[in-house]
């Protein structure tokens, strides 16, 4: 029998509170009236609502469904979840991984950046949650609630420290958890999002599903941003043999048959010579592996529109 009390935190002041990895397992979770807290849940959980918190940090792993935050002011956070709602909040700084576009309403000062966290159980809890970590759309934020010559939130700096805004834990059970706030090492990586872009050269890589999707995804975006290469956009998504003639136009077909094994993932990169930079580099280290990069300067961005125009409408954004 689950106890309520087991996954809720409530009236709590001046306090570092927690959950291991494995404590919450699924889970629903509620925080409420917490003042000048600390609070980490290491572990994935169904829904969690934060009412009613002033002055709090808090990290929440992977939610398999919602986050609501309401009636909330001045607190950091570092979130990953399926949705993400604030109604009448003031002053959130958040760090955020969400799959489909966050939602604020009735909301001001909200400040937003891209979730960036490591602990070795988090790509596990990531799978358990239902959570891709290259489907994250930390800013493209609906404010449901606009005001006129307002704008009720932006984006966090560029080289805004984790750590400044949601400290690691201090108490000695927490500590057990092996963190790392170091942006190579993010579980989720590191995207530009809605920032300005630094050129008008983008480039599309897709890489189809097999045994190491991830591991070369992660392996070229490590390879491209140390090159100087920004990355902009990440996506997960199955696609159809017609969306693959959309979006591969002319040697779709080579890439048809590779659709049938799972999703593909998607990178947009960044920056001048971006196309020719990634061509290289798959060339040199992914050589017999099939991955889909735009041809040329003049083909990539109708490349990148066409993908995420498509991808876009498959996740109902």
């Amino acid at each position: 029998q689950v106890d309520p009390k087991d996954y809720t935190f409530s009236g709590l002041k001046d306090e570092t509170v927690g959950r291991l990895p494995g404590k919450v397992a699924g889970q629903q979770f509620v925080i409420q009236d917490c003042e000048n807290c600390r609070i980490y849940i290491f572990d994935h959980s169904a829904t969690i609502t934060i009412d009613d918190c002033v002055n709090c940090q808090i990290f929440l792993g992977p939610i398999k469904g919602s986050v609501f935050f309401r009636d909330c002011k001045d607190c950091k956070c570092i979130v990953a979840c399926q949705q993400f709602r604030t109604r009448d909040c003031r002053k959130l700084e958040v760090f955020l991984c969400c799959a489909t576009q966050p939602i604020i309403e009735s909301s001001t000062g909200m400040k937003f950046g891209c979730f960036q966290y490591y602990y070795p159980e988090l790509a596990l809890q990531f799978k358990d949650a239902g959570l891709s970590i290259f489907n994250n759309t930390w800013s493209n934020i609906h404010d449901f609630t606009p005001v006129s010559g307002e704008n009720n939130w932006g984006l966090l700096p560029e080289n805004a420290v984790v750590q400044d805004y949601v400290p690691l834990p201090s108490s000695e059970e927490l500590k057990a958890v092996r963190i790392s706030t170091d942006a190579m090492k993010s579980i989720i990586p590191i995207t530009r999002g809605q920032r300005q872009k630094s050129s008008d050269e983008s480039c599309l890589a897709v890489f189809f599903a097999g045994d190491y999707t991830t591991a070369n995804a992660r392996k070229l975006i490590d390879e491209m941003t140390g090159k100087g290469f920004q990355l902009v956009q990440t996506k997960e998504v199955s696609m159809k043999a017609e969306d693959a003639q959309r979006v591969f136009q002319k040697c779709a077909s080579e890439f048809i048959p590779l659709l049938e094994k799972g999703p593909v993932v998607a990178l947009e990169f960044n920056g001048d010579g971006a196309v020719e930079g990634c061509r290289n580099t798959v060339n040199e280290v992914f050589n017999g592996t099939k991955v889909f990069v735009s041809e040329s300067k003049a083909s990539a961005s109708q490349d990148v529109d066409n993908f995420y125009n498509f991808a876009d409408m498959q996740m109902g954004m």
